[in-house]
């Protein structure tokens, strides 16, 4: 009787064939399945506004999609030539090859203008998508330790996208971006000593130079693009690493975050999400004509008339030069000192110098060195909310006011009393929303206190004994309780001597910054007052 012998000659055949044998290879070198298994158990809140940091990723990637496509097209040259392409008004207009391209791809390409559309489109989406993701940030305080250096990451993608922006509106050398351009030219020439200089290096001499277009087309298609897609990958690392913010609900952590896993459910989702967001900016880019570069033709100085506005997200500065009064200008040691330009660019670097540091003024002031992971309500952060109130009036008074023009002529106004009037909203509007916020979120805190004592109104109305009638008040449930009472009520500082007995000068500006934050407060209903709240009721 013989019996079989197994051979080891030959190696066994992996379950699965050639395709598990390739990742198991691909895994043993590089433990992409550790790290997908990770990123699988991190959970992503289900909150819509969580999704407008999603909107601001997925229409970055449309505009890589549609941006690669017309690079293969656009020719980035300012040489003259002379329009012979299918729009017909244009027929032998003298021109650069930058508009000459964007015309052919417009009118003689298949899909050139649906693709250019939708890339204007989604680049203005992306710029609207990280700013109002930076509001909400901003007023649920979820920029807090450790998440600092993530806001200052935004803050940084939100101006790398304005510039990404402006470089992509001023490549057709139409008309409207000529103006555009010419207006940057200017203020760079204002400023003093090195403006001339300055000038002359970025446009390859006097304006409109013959490099202009050239280089903004390499900053806009290989520099500022590698910043912004290595931002975003540092941004989303430490989005996995900090865990995402939420919002206060019973027995929650930050380890047990109010929705779903990213693997499979959020995945999905996020994928179906991408394909709405593709889809809105093709149905917009299909229905809606945008920068029709063929209606002002050729940058030319002379036809420059009402209505000629950048896009929406460089209106602010634009409408800081509208507002300067003129006259503002003199001459010392042979220079011009152009102060309607200065200021300006002053106190933009200045506020935006604020949005940027914001996280660590309010760190310093509260002293306050712990972890935060639970998003705020805004009421329940009056200052703060008051102050991004007063920042939103103050840049929209200036988005305003780059539509000054077009305001005076469709409501047949004065041009002297519109300025007039975007000034005062300007300087007084801020304080007046400053005010107005924090009293409506005093009264809003106010109000949550005596809901979370005596419950809400039920609308039952009873009639006791006496003939009285009263309304009968419906207690909370456990979560809209511990929603309404879940907040931190910071004190002002108490400064204290060193230890020679001095009170510095920088204690004293930080305690009074302290007391200005934080003495006009609603501190948080305590245990004693709910249970002696119970007993009345009982």
């Amino acid at each position: 009787m013989s019996t079989a012998v197994p051979t080891t000659s030959a190696p066994a055949k992996r379950k699965g064939g050639f395709t598990a044998a390739a990742s198991n290879y691909i895994d043993e070198r590089t433990s992409i399945s550790t790290v997908v298994k990770e990123l699988g158990r991190k959970a992503f809140p289900d909150h819509w506004s969580f999704l407008l940091g999603e909107i601001a990723l997925f229409s970055f990637v449309v505009v890589l999609i549609t941006g690669t496509f017309l690079t293969f097209f656009f020719q980035a040259s300012m040489a003259e030539v002379h329009y012979e392409g299918s729009y017909v008004p244009l027929k032998g207009i003298e021109m650069s090859v930058a508009m000459a391209s964007t015309l052919d791809i417009s009118f003689d390409l298949r899909g050139g203008l649906f693709v250019r559309q939708m890339h204007h489109w989604a680049a203005l989406l992306f710029v609207a998508a990280i700013g109002l993701h930076m509001l909400r940030i901003f007023f649920t305080g979820a920029f807090r330790k450790p998440r600092e250096l993530n806001w200052v990451i935004g803050f940084v993608l939100f101006v790398l996208a304005m510039g990404e922006g402006f470089t992509g509106y001023s490549l057709p050398d139409d008309l409207l971006s000529g103006n555009g351009l010419r207006i940057i030219d200017g203020m760079i020439k204002g400023m003093p000593v090195i403006g001339t200089w300055t000038s002359f290096l970025l446009f390859g001499g006097e304006f409109p130079g013959t490099a202009i277009v050239g280089r903004l087309y390499t900053l806009h298609i290989l520099l500022l693009p590698a910043i912004i897609v290595a931002l975003i990958a540092v941004h989303l690392l430490f989005v996995v690493v900090h865990k995402h913010t939420q919002y206060a609900a019973p027995g929650k952590t930050p380890l047990n975050a109010v929705g779903p896993p990213v693997m499979p459910v959020y995945a999905a989702k996020a994928g179906g999400f991408f394909f709405i967001v593709f889809g809105v900016l093709a149905l917009i880019s299909s229905l809606f004509t945008i920068n029709p570069i063929w209606n002002y033709g050729p940058y030319d100085p002379s036809p420059v008339s009402a209505g000629t506005q950048p896009d929406w997200y460089i209106g602010f500065a634009d409408g800081a030069l509208r507002l300067i009064p003129p006259g503002w200008e003199f001459v010392w040691l042979e220079r011009t000192w152009s102060f309607n330009i200065l200021v300006p660019l002053v106190g933009l670097l200045v506020f935006l110098g604020l949005v940027f540091i914001y996280p660590f003024i309010e760190a310093w002031v509260t002293g306050d060195k712990r972890e935060h992971h639970i998003a705020d309500r805004p009421r329940n952060a009056p200052t703060r909310t008051a102050i991004g109130a007063a920042g939103v009036t103050f840049y929209a008074g200036l988005w305003a006011a780059a539509s000054s023009d077009l305001i005076a002529t469709h409501f047949k106004l004065t041009m002297e009393g519109v300025i007039h009037s975007l000034q005062a909203v300007v300087i007084l509007g801020p304080f007046l929303a400053y005010f107005i916020t924090k009293r409506v979120c005093i009264a809003l805190q106010k109000k949550d206190r005596e809901v979370v004592l005596h419950g809400y109104e039920s609308g039952r109305i009873v009639k006791l004994p006496g003939g009285e009638f009263i309304e009968v008040h419906q207690p909370l449930d456990e979560y809209d309780r511990w929603r309404l009472v879940s907040y931190e009520s910071y004190a002002p500082l108490m400064i204290r001597p060193d230890a020679q007995g001095k009170i510095s000068v920088w204690q004293k500006m930080r305690a009074g910054v302290s007391r200005w934050f934080f003495e006009d407060r609603i501190a948080p209903v305590t245990r004693g007052e709910l249970e002696a709240s119970h007993s009345d009721h009982h």
